[in-house]
């Protein structure tokens, strides 16, 4: 007869199942489900211990659990005096000295615990249903610290997630802000000539020289082409001051809802 051991190990391994595996999965320490592939039976805490664990790692592993139960019974369970001594037949009885029945007194007192005994096999049930409730609480501890460590896991996507649509959000609300129009808005620092079109050629301040101080109408426009005849102005197109740089000749900026940019000699408008 092939060994129980041999039996669990090798169905084990044609599953292709790793030990801690079948740990997590039945709750049965490593080291005494070890103990059963190696038949080590006695690393296990008792015979009611091994026989329960052998029952769950059989029905785990798919084999015959009440075969091998059986089987561990007959090979390491040894037999009580009750099951060695023979049962004599009503006629041995009735043969043996002594042997005629006699009326028990009844207790008295009439106490119902008088002459109570508990059957084994109410032990068996007791052991097994501690066994049960001992397995059922590591088991809800492990599954405690799996949801909590799901639990952690949810919280920081949802944090990343969160974090990710405010970013989006902002990007959003950024790219909502960008203007599509520019507004001009000049200020003279001193005697400074001024030339200023739409893109479509109109003139908006037609080639007009302005002292320091003077007031210069505020422009709106998607497109603006400017002409000053030096760098004393002050220069804000959507609130960004504009830098310009001393010239012997006259200066040309193109400005747009996204910047500004230098207009070459030969292209600066011309309101004259």
């Amino acid at each position: 007869m092939e060994q129980i051991g041999a039996r669990l190990r090798e169905a084990r391994m044609r599953g292709k199942i790793d030990i801690n595996q079948v740990e997590a999965d039945t709750k049965i320490r490593a080291k005494y489900l070890r103990a059963m592939e190696n038949e080590e039976w006695e690393l296990l805490p008792g015979e009611i211990y091994a026989k329960t664990f052998l029952r769950s790692y059989a029905d785990y592993l798919g084999l015959d659990s009440r075969e091998l139960v059986d089987d561990y019974r007959r090979q390491h369970e040894r037999p009580t005096d009750h099951d060695l001594r023979p049962l004599a037949s009503g006629r041995e009885r009735e043969r043996r000295p002594g042997s005629r029945r006699r009326q028990q007194p009844q207790p008295r007192g009439g106490g119902a615990m008088g002459g109570f005994r508990i059957p084994p096999w109410t032990i068996v049930v007791l052991v097994l249903a501690v066994v049960g409730v001992a397995l059922y609480i590591v088991g809800s501890h492990t599954g405690n610290n799996n949801n909590s460590a799901s639990h952690n896991t949810s919280t920081h996507h949802k944090h990343h997630k969160s974090k990710h649509h405010h970013k989006h959000s902002s990007a959003s609300k950024h790219h909502k802000a960008v203007p599509t129009s520019v507004t001009l808005k000049l200020v003279p620092t001193g005697t400074v000539y001024v030339c200023l079109v739409n893109a479509k050629g109109h003139v908006l301040i037609p080639g007009t020289t302005f002292s320091a101080g003077q007031a210069v109408p505020m422009q709106v426009a998607k497109t603006l082409l400017l002409t000053i005849g030096n760098n004393l102005v002050t220069i804000t197109a959507n609130g960004t001051k504009v830098p310009v740089a001393p010239s012997a000749s006259p200066i040309g900026i193109k400005f747009t809802p996204h910047g500004h940019t230098p207009i070459p000699a030969g292209s600066q408008p011309q309101c004259s």
